[in-house]
């Protein structure tokens, strides 16, 4: 009898919890997810193609409901904007941000990160990746769900344009430690969060709800900043 061969899952850094969607996050997943939209897919983009235009590109992973994108977009028109989320309504509120202030140099991705990085973002193409509040899976046995591992360190690191960042918040000191743990031993990243200039980018980076939840509580918050050597 052939031995059936069962294909290895990854473990994936987020669940799923679609949760209730609004008429409005409806109506505009229903007429602006086409606008907005970039398809998943085996190819590399085209970023010159998605834009119009050649510009810095900053890929946010896991954007929530938009809040913090949507005030970077805005803030830096001269700049391309690719958000990626897993959930339905965050997109939803997305779609109505962007369309509410007729931002032209953001688009949005349904999928999983790490499957988009790894088959779609060419090598030395993104200027900076955004990582604000991941999934902090507190609990030890979970600690594997965790969206920074050194395999997507390398990941990243490889995606990035020489002189190119990622940028990290979170309110758990757990995970702090543990992110900057594995980028500090990604070999091409260093850390650059007490420079000037990247202390004032994580000064005036727009806040999520994940953040404003977390300060609400009284909890601190770490920002880490790693750039690319060369």
């Amino acid at each position: 009898m052939t031995e059936v061969v069962k294909p290895h899952r990854s473990i994936r850094s987020f669940v799923r919890r679609e949760g209730r969607m609004t008429p409005a996050q409806r109506r505009a997943l229903e007429v602006l997810w086409p606008r907005y939209r970039i398809e998943t897919g085996d190819a590399p983009l085209d970023f010159a193609v998605i834009f119009g235009r050649r510009a810095p590109l900053i890929l946010e992973i896991g954007f929530g409901n938009g809040d913090a994108l949507v005030a970077e977009a805005a803030a830096h028109p001269e700049k391309n904007y690719i958000g990626i989320e897993v959930h339905r309504p965050g997109i939803g509120n997305l779609l109505r941000k962007l369309e509410s202030l007729e931002l032209k140099n953001a688009r949005a991705m349904l999928a999983d990160a790490k499957d988009v990085l790894a088959a779609q973002i060419p090598e030395t193409s993104l200027s900076g990746i955004h990582i604000f509040f991941p999934d902090p899976w507190p609990k030890q046995r979970h600690h594997k769900r965790r969206l920074v591992q050194p395999d997507f360190a390398a990941l990243v690191m490889r995606k990035l344009v020489p002189g190119g960042y990622v940028h990290l918040a979170t309110d758990w000191k757990d995970y702090a430690d543990h992110m900057s743990s594995v980028l500090t031993r990604t070999p091409g990243l260093v850390e650059v969060s007490e420079l000037d200039e990247f202390r004032a980018m994580m000064a005036t980076r727009g806040q999520t709800r994940f953040e404003r939840r977390g300060r609400k509580m009284g909890n601190q918050i770490w920002d880490l900043v790693f750039q690319r050597t060369n």
